[in-house]
C-alpha cells in the first residue's frame, strides 16, 4: 500500500501494507529508533508518539490510520542542539534508570502541557497514568512535569 505522511515535519512516501503497526514503520522504514516497543497491546505506553496532536500507541496503530497525518515521535520534540523544556527537566530531575519507557513518557507529558500549560499534580498524574515505567521512577516524572509547567525549566540546553 503507498501511502504518504509527515514525520517530524518531513513528508514521507511509504509502500507498506496498511496494517502494520505504525510503531515498525517509524522504527524499521524509517529509522527513527527512540520510539520504543514495550508491551505491543498499547497498554504500557512505550510507543507513545503524536499523530495529529493527539497521542497514540504507536505499536497499536495501524499505519494506515496514519496516512496523510502529522506524526511526531521524540527525535521530533526536541534537537540534541535543542532539548525541548521536558528532556531538559528529565535531565535536571535525574528521570531515567534504564530510560526504556521515557520517550513516551515525554510524549505523553508534551501533549499534557501542549492542552493545559498549568495542570495541578493530580492532572499530571491522570495524564500520566498510562504510562509505565519499571524503574519506579513516578515521583521524578512528575516533578519534571510540574517544573516546565511551573516555568522552572530551561526551553533549551545548548550542546
Amino acid at each position: 500500500m503507498a501511502l504518504s505522511l509527515t514525520v517530524n515535519g518531513e513528508p514521507r512516501s511509504l509502500d507498506v501494507e496498511g496494517d502494520t503497526p505504525l510503531l515498525w514503520v517509524v522504527r524499521d522504514e524509517l529509522g527513527l529508533k527512540g520510539t520504543k516497543f514495550g508491551c505491543g497491546a498499547g497498554l504500557c505506553g512505550a510507543c507513545t508518539v503524536h499523530l495529529n496532536g493527539q497521542p497514540v500507541r504507536s505499536c497499536s496503530t495501524p499505519v494506515e490510520m496514519a496516512a496523510g497525518a502529522d506524526v511526531v515521535t521524540i527525535e521530533g520534540l526536541g534537537s540534541e542542539d535543542r532539548l525541548h523544556a521536558l528532556q531538559q527537566a528529565w535531565i535536571d530531575h535525574g528521570v531515567p534508570q534504564c530510560g526504556y519507557c521515557q520517550s513516551g513518557q515525554i510524549m505523553s507529558a508534551a501533549h499534557l502541557l501542549a492542552t493545559n500549560p498549568s495542570p495541578s499534580r493530580d492532572e499530571i498524574v491522570a495524564a500520566m497514568t498510562g504510562n509505565l515505567c519499571r524503574c519506579g521512577t513516578y515521583s521524578r516524572i512528575i516533578a519534571a512535569v510540574e517544573s516546565v509547567a511551573a516555568g522552572n525549566a530551561s526551553d533549551v540546553k545548548e550542546a
